[in-house]
């Protein structure tokens, strides 16, 4: 059974553990890995602010979302799947999830930096690219940058 809710402290860990394999499950090698590991930790302090949203399968995380601005336009700024669940529909239960959770918070638009291989989910769910912007972690990488107006 797929239960979603808002993170709490105490799930940080976990959602740090998700969001670096999920990362991890592109094939990216270790070194890259290493460079973006400080993009991928969520703190409790995160997760006290009301602004990630978590799924579970059978009571066990599963996957998350986490949502970043000031409305009217906001930022995506994760959406990690555990990669034991990649494929079975649950990133757009998250993704829906962060909508409906954006447009209750006021928000209109959400800007998504995405990873290349997230690039085409998005899409499929209604964003558009809009142009690139730099990595936050590897000097000279661009990511494709999308929005979704709600």
């Amino acid at each position: 059974m797929v239960t979603q809710q808002t993170a709490q402290p105490e799930d940080a860990t976990v959602l740090t553990d998700i969001a670096f394999r999920s990362k991890a499950h592109w094939g990216y090698s270790s070194e890259f890995m290493e460079a973006c590991r400080h993009e991928l930790v969520v703190t409790c302090q995160d997760c006290e602010s009301g602004l990630i949203g978590v799924v579970r399968e059978d009571g066990k995380l599963a996957g998350f979302y986490q949502l970043a601005g000031t409305p009217p336009k906001g930022k995506l700024d994760d959406l990690f799947v555990d990669p034991a669940h990649i494929g079975k529909g649950l990133g757009g239960t998250l993704f829906r999830a962060a909508l409906e959770h954006a447009r209750r918070l006021g928000f209109t638009i959400l800007s998504i930096h995405s990873d290349p291989h997230a690039e085409a989910f998005y899409l499929h769910m209604g964003a558009t690219k809009i142009g690139e912007l730099p990595s936050g972690s590897i000097p000279g990488r661009t990511l494709p940058l999308l929005e979704i107006r709600l």
